[in-house]
């Protein structure tokens, strides 16, 4: 995981926020590798994910989350206007949804919020999660350098607890989650650890 999560709670009548985000900035035009998105020999990846998990429901019209389909594979910033929702507007899509949805989104995509515009308020949990050698965050150092809140590891599974890790390489003693939930610990041998710990001091380089 990458960043804490957080409620968004808007009454009628918020405002928006501006889009931002993309593989390349909408803003600069410059190649952003935090945000990165790229599909490679039909492997899909992305530096990090954005998880926006739907409390109460968003129906058309409503505002909210919104977003630049097709914007994460675009070479090119914004065009002037558009970021600040003053032109091309019709090219920002608030997708509807119900109370109880996920949307799964790259940060490498251009993405905002309009306007609230409903009679109930707008809720929704936002979540980001990284690859395990990547990090956009620094959540994971916790309150003074102790890990994430006390309270976020109660009750978690072992599989949640490996979402939890801090970013560091696969084959250093990092669980990993198969696709059947259960965790295996990469490593690497006794050997190649016992030779870093004589050399440097620990069993980790």
């Amino acid at each position: 995981m990458d960043h804490l999560p957080f409620v968004l709670a808007q009454d009628r009548g918020s405002e928006g926020f501006q889009l931002h985000g993309g593989t390349i900035d909408c803003q600069s035009g410059e190649y952003n590798p935090f945000l990165a998105y790229t599909c490679q020999h039909g492997t899909i990846s992305t530096a990090l994910l954005g998880c926006n998990v739907i409390l109460s429901d968003h129906n058309a019209g409503d505002g909210g989350f919104c977003v630049v389909p097709g914007s994460h594979k675009s070479n090119f910033k914004m065009p002037k206007g558009m970021v600040d929702g003053e032109r091309f507007e019709e090219f920002v899509i608030q997708p509807p949804t119900k109370a109880g949805d996920v949307i799964l989104f790259s940060e490498g995509t251009v993405h905002g919020a309009k306007s609230w515009t409903a009679d109930h308020q707008r809720r929704t949990c936002l979540y980001r999660f990284s690859p395990a050698t990547n990090v956009y965050g620094r959540s994971y150092f916790g309150h003074e350098g102790g890990g994430w809140p006390k309270r976020t590891y109660e009750d978690l599974s072992p599989a949640q607890k490996a979402v939890l890790e801090a970013p560091f390489a696969n084959r250093l003693d990092r669980p990993n989650i198969n696709p059947d939930g259960s965790v295996e610990v990469t490593t690497r041998s006794e050997r190649k650890k016992q030779h870093d710990h004589d050399v440097f001091g620990t069993k980790y380089f």
